[in-house]
């Protein structure tokens, strides 16, 4: 529970924090300037000695909790034996048994195969390389408000321009961006947003006019989607979208990349976002929440296509280090089970109805959207217009935090506040964070 000593940040971190502006570039941003010490379960301790609580989850890794014992002393047990090999010289079992594993719980009926590396990012620009080099084709479509990570491909690949893109240029060739079926800011919508279905076929003719008009299908290598966008704002694809996706790229010979690197591991109440939506696609890419903080991330795919690769042409000096596998190979057992995935969808229902309560007392609310408990609130100047309002989501997450609750914001006009806590967080401590999260909107309305 939030137990504050200092008022926050406290002087302990205050001094970290000039040293670090002295010493780390200023491009490392970070959404608060408390310095932790230690974390456990779903609660923070910061060198001050102030106890916070955390809706962050490190941006959706610690989705087994902080520091986790059975986590721990898996990657105890194998710092013990040996800290590294690398998979490109001398091979070791886990990163066999990892990619077994993973194979074998991704939502595709193929055979498939497993590529570890360490990030997200990562994941996603060898998901490109190896759908070029299965297809022979080069051009690659995602999505708009979408997030792929910082790397060229990847940054290339992400529609937000500020602070990712801006001066990173000139980005990767044959890159395309189609419209996303994003309800609420569909266009001609009212306040409530769309209708599903009619935004769900709208947009996917879009997107085949845009795929016939200014690349044509026989060029497309590979299209790149997240099944519910994370950094754009929690936003779902519809049912009906992502199935139609999913037919064109088979129709078209076309490697359909589900990136499920902030979805993945139990947000959406089921291990992968894919299951719940009802996708099937061709490559997963997975991270964050697989490692439970340990630095890894997976691109699983069907074997046909993972091995068109030539020997030799992916992999990595730390890719699928050993404690990292150790670590994932722990997560997969937490979540095998089913009473993880059972918390996620009992967390659901009261969370969103929380959320849609605030939406009724504050009309700087102007949608709540998402599934799981992945839960955000867009935040408006007006509910007629819709106009996104950062300054206002702002100072939410700056009150929040000053008052021990650490959350995050979202979305391409960064108005939106997301719900990011461990599914292992205690029912009280969910409405404690609540709770401190309504004084904010108290605040701001008054």
């Amino acid at each position: 529970m939030i137990k504050l000593k200092t008022e926050l940040p406290g002087p302990r971190s205050k001094a970290l924090d000039a040293e670090r502006k002295k010493y780390v570039p200023r491009g490392v941003a970070s959404y608060t300037h408390i310095y932790v010490v230690k974390a456990h379960g779903a609660e923070l301790e910061d060198v001050d000695g102030n106890r916070l609580l955390d809706f962050a989850a490190g941006i959706a890794v610690t989705n087994v909790g902080h520091a986790p014992e059975r986590i721990v002393r898996a990657v105890q047990e194998q710092a013990s034996r040996f800290l590294h090999a690398s998979i490109n010289v001398t091979p070791y079992e886990g990163y066999v048994r990892l990619s077994e594993r993973l194979n074998r719980v991704t939502p595709d009926p193929f055979p498939k195969k497993t590529l570890l590396v360490n990030s997200g990012a990562e994941a996603v620009e060898n998901a490109i390389k190896i759908a070029r080099a299965a297809t022979g084709r080069t051009a690659v479509v995602c999505f708009e408000h979408a997030y792929h990570g910082r790397p060229h491909m990847a940054m290339t690949l992400t529609s937000h321009a500020l602070p990712y893109k801006v001066g990173f240029g000139p980005y990767c060739p044959d890159v395309y961006r189609a419209p996303f079926p994003y309800l609420y800011r569909w266009p001609g919508t009212g306040e409530k947003g769309g209708e599903e279905d009619f935004v769900a076929e709208e947009c996917f003719r879009q997107f085949e006019d845009m795929v016939a008009i200014d690349i044509d299908a026989s060029q497309v290598a590979a299209v790149i989607i997240e099944p519910v966008q994370g950094e754009g704002g929690f936003l779902p694809a519809p049912v009906k979208f992502l199935k139609k996706l999913q037919a064109f790229c088979r129709e078209n010979g076309i490697v359909f990349i589900a990136d499920e690197v902030q979805t993945g591991f139990g947000r959406t109440g089921t291990l992968l976002a894919c299951e719940r939506l009802g996708a099937e696609p061709d490559i997963v890419t997975m991270g964050k929440g697989l490692g439970a903080g340990m630095p890894i991330s997976a691109v699983t795919g069907r074997a046909d296509i993972m091995d068109a690769v030539g020997v030799g042409g992916i992999g990595g000096t730390y890719a699928g280090n050993p404690l990292s596998c150790a670590s994932a190979l722990e997560v997969l057992d937490m979540f095998e089970d089913g009473s993880l995935l059972k918390c996620a969808r009992a967390m659901e229902e009261p969370l969103r109805k929380r959320l849609l309560s605030f939406k009724d007392k504050y009309e700087f609310i102007g949608n709540v959207q998402g599934i799981g408990t992945m839960q955000a609130m867009e935040i408006v100047k007006s509910r007629a217009t819709k106009e996104p309002d950062w300054e206002a989501a702002w100072k939410i997450l700056t009150h929040c935090y000053k008052r021990g609750l650490v959350i995050l914001s979202a979305g391409t006009y960064d108005s939106i506040v997301r719900m990011l806590m461990p599914l292992t967080i205690e029912p009280e401590q969910v409405e404690e964070g609540l709770d401190v999260l309504e004084t904010a909107l108290q605040a701001l309305k008054t």
